[in-house]
């Protein structure tokens, strides 16, 4: 079994090049989209999804077959299409200019994989199996899903802005440290879950932040 290292990667105006215009590949852009990537997709073929994203600019077509030096300047490459052959000249080439692939028809010719993502705002969780198959990851995913509700994006905006806020008033590492334990003690979550939370205004937080200093 292969031991991938989970990471969180910055694509923001990065270049990703996705070989191939399926149904795979329209999973691969859209992920890649939501993440802020320059996408460039080469395909003698699109569907429908991916004809639109190129109509509307959000990403480049190159209206033909991948052919060798295709992969120059990017970030990442996806080989998407459903020809194993090409995906594996795809993967050759990635790996010898040194760009990290992901292959779809056989993940162990890449060196990523794409997880099953579940976003919350700010609270980002990825699930894989290490090729266990997809049907065990959707529903390992789907009951994340449901324990990981909506009420988790409201709720880490406000400890964000609280940490940001004890960060900017207090100089002491020490009470820092000590303000952000008891800021993960306030049961914000429950009640935003039940709507009897009340925004904190920025002297709501200030005179929490001047309560708690002490131990």
């Amino acid at each position: 079994m292969t031991r991938y290292l989970p990471i969180m990667l910055d694509c923001e105006g990065q270049l990703v090049v996705v070989i191939g215009g399926g149904v795979v590949a329209e999973r691969k852009v859209s992920g890649l989209l939501e993440a802020g990537a320059v996408v460039k997709v080469i395909s003698p073929s699109l569907t429908d999804t991916l004809v639109a994203l190129t109509n509307k600019g959000l990403m480049t077509w190159h209206d033909r077959t991948y052919a060798p030096g295709d992969l120059r300047g990017a970030f990442l490459v996806y080989a998407a299409t459903n020809d194993k052959t090409v995906n594996e000249e795809v993967a050759q080439e990635s790996r010898r200019i040194g760009i990290p692939v992901n292959v779809a028809s056989h993940a162990e010719a890449g060196n990523f994989i794409t997880p099953g993502v579940i976003r919350r705002g700010r609270l980002t969780v990825a699930v894989s199996t290490s090729g266990a198959g997809p049907l065990a990851a959707a529903r390992i995913k789907t009951v994340l899903e449901e324990a990981l509700d909506a009420a988790y994006e409201p709720y880490l905006d406000f400890v964000h802005t609280m940490r940001t806020r004890i960060k900017e008033r207090e100089s002491s590492a020490e009470v820092r440290e000590r303000l952000l334990r008891k800021l993960g003690a306030i049961d914000v979550l429950n009640e935003m879950r039940n709507g009897s939370f009340i925004a904190w205004s920025a002297e709501d937080m200030d005179a929490w932040i001047a309560s708690h200093r002490a131990e």
